[in-house]
């Protein structure tokens, strides 16, 4: 099928414009003319995900993260993006962008998390209307059903969304019941969680300074950047199938989450 027919059943689903003013969705490399014979989803696009598809013959990459944020002065193969969209190029394959249009969607990344957590009654953190009257917003909140004190909580983090370890501050709240996430990087949202009362926010990309925002109001957790947006890949997988259940679309088994832990 053509990519502009898949496209346009992405972007209904996340309008480009619901995006954030510094991202950078949509297409980045490719023709929307092109007959695509299979896709492949991933939360980054990086050399081993190239390869990847030319071995599955995927002539479409779909990915989280924009592979370019900055405006490119030339292509030669000095510079890590400019090797990945060379070797796109010569491939065939085509790279297309969805990202905070997903963040602020209603049913998306954060709702995802917030529905892997078990949470109810959810809504967003920092809410907002388009002009197109839609109601959009960066981080979402819910309520466990039961709540539980932290460490039946750490122990619930750590078993649905599959990771180890985390940081966290001073756990000052005896019953976690009111829970906020904000997946990728998500320190802005901290005033935010606490003018909410929220008992605790999950985010990631926490500098140490951040930490300090606490105040004793909230248990801020920092589960990671690629831990707290690993999912998005099963959503996307997911509402493709549904949408298109005659596309092919595989989920990329490549993990590109660029930090190792000991």
């Amino acid at each position: 099928m053509k990519l502009s027919e898949i496209i346009g059943v992405i972007e209904k689903w996340a309008p480009k414009k619901h995006a954030e003013d510094f991202d950078n969705v949509g297409l980045l490399v490719g023709d929307s003319d092109s007959e695509i014979s299979k896709g492949l989803i991933t939360l980054d696009t990086t050399l081993e995900i190239i390869d990847e598809a030319i071995s599955k013959d995927c002539n479409l990459i779909i990915t989280f993260h924009p592979l370019i944020f900055n405006p490119i002065k030339k292509i030669n193969s000095d510079d890590r993006i400019n090797k990945i969209i060379i070797r796109a190029i010569k491939n065939n394959i085509n790279i297309y962008c969805l990202h905070t249009n997903l963040d602020n969607n209603p049913r998306g990344v954060n709702y995802n998390i917030l529905q892997i957590l078990g949470m109810e009654k959810v809504d967003f953190i920092i809410p907002k209307i388009t002009e197109d009257g839609s109601r959009i917003g960066m981080g979402m909140y819910g309520e466990l059903k039961n709540g539980m004190n932290f460490e039946e909580f750490k122990i619930l983090i750590k078993r649905n969304m599959k990771i180890d370890h985390f940081k966290f501050t001073k756990p000052c709240k005896k019953l976690i019941k009111k829970v906020g996430v904000l997946g990728g990087s998500g320190s802005f949202a901290i005033e935010h969680a606490i003018d909410l009362g929220l008992d605790c926010l999950i985010t990631a990309d926490l500098k140490y300074h951040d930490y300090f925002k606490a105040d004793n109001k909230i248990i801020l957790i920092d589960i990671g950047h690629y831990e707290s947006e690993k999912y998005t890949k099963d959503l996307i997988f997911k509402h493709l199938n549904e949408k298109i259940p005659k596309f092919a679309v595989a989920i990329a088994e490549t993990n590109t989450n660029p930090v190792n832990y000991n």
